[in-house]
């Protein structure tokens, strides 16, 4: 993989935004960094509650930031959390994301390396949309 793959600095600022992830409960820090088709990029990291289900995961976070600016279109999102094995959005996370940008693409990174990259269509195929809606 090369750097012409993905954007590194979305991969930085994903690193740098996890310091900030509340997570006392289960002390599984994520952050991630979303760019827009505009160029701005929006930051998000998990929020944990002592209410397990009303927790907010760090894409999820990111791109609610993005919509509250009015941006709509996303282009490219890198998700970092501290761990061996790759750590893919949730499925929740896809389904919202995919709301927005089907072509979007995923950077699953870890705090030292890069482990893919993938368009969110092929994390999440046959997706329920709003072309669903209309059958």
């Amino acid at each position: 993989m090369t750097e012409q793959d993905y954007d590194l600095s979305l991969v930085e600022g994903a690193r740098a935004a996890r310091k900030q992830a509340y997570a006392p409960y289960s002390n599984f820090r994520v952050g991630a960094a979303l760019r827009t088709k505009s160029g701005k990029v929006f930051y998000g990291v998990n929020v944990e509650n002592a209410s397990y289900s009303l927790a907010i995961c760090a894409e999820r976070s990111a791109a609610v930031a993005a919509v509250t600016a009015g941006e709509l279109e996303f282009e490219e999102i890198a998700v970092v959390a501290d761990t061996e094995r790759p750590t893919t959005p949730c499925g929740a996370c896809r389904q919202f994301l995919i709301e927005f940008s089907p072509t979007l693409k995923v950077v699953v990174a870890n705090t030292s390396k890069v482990h893919f990259v993938q368009p969110l269509t092929a994390l999440l195929p046959c997706a329920f949309d709003a072309d669903t809606l209309e059958s």
